[in-house]
């Protein structure tokens, strides 16, 4: 159950509940649906700040290498994170006692506002955590000027 209250009856809402499953996007809604192929990762965890200067996101990918994840940007201030864990080759020799960690594709989307720089992205990947980093477009303060009041 939400602690976020549903303005719109027992449907969950993406801006109004950035908890949910979903993608939560301010700005504007990325539909995301849960696939076989999609579901052993869809929780993979994302954090989205933003500082100053850019969005940073950092994504928990334990266990996989920088080839495994893939870090895309769209022309509509998409910014796609996916990867992939393959499943362990199994020898007929081997007895399974408990088989707890997740195998599968991943994908999360991300709708970037209008300060984002898209031809500026990068991506780093240290010790199991992927950062991408969007660099924010200059604000520019606008140019004010005194005049003088005269009488």
């Amino acid at each position: 159950m939400s602690l976020i209250p549903s303005f719109f009856g027992n449907r969950r809402s993406n801006v109004f509940d950035p908890f949910s499953l979903d993608v939560w996007d301010p700005f504007r809604a990325v539909s995301t649906t849960r696939t076989p192929e999609t579901s052993a990762f869809f929780d993979t965890r994302i954090d989205w700040k933003e500082t100053p200067e850019a969005h940073v996101f950092r994504a928990d990918v334990p266990g996989l290498k920088k080839e495994e994840v893939k870090v895309e940007v769209e022309d509509d201030r998409v910014l796609q994170i996916s990867g992939e864990r393959n499943v362990e080759k199994e020898d007929k020799n081997d007895t399974w006692h408990r088989v707890e960690r997740s195998s599968g594709k991943f994908m999360r989307r991300f709708r970037l506002p209008e300060n984002a720089k898209m031809d500026q992205v990068k991506a780093s990947m240290e010790n199991g955590v992927l950062t991408v980093t969007v660099p924010k477009l200059e604000v520019k303060k606008p140019n004010v000027k005194a005049v003088e009041i005269s009488g």
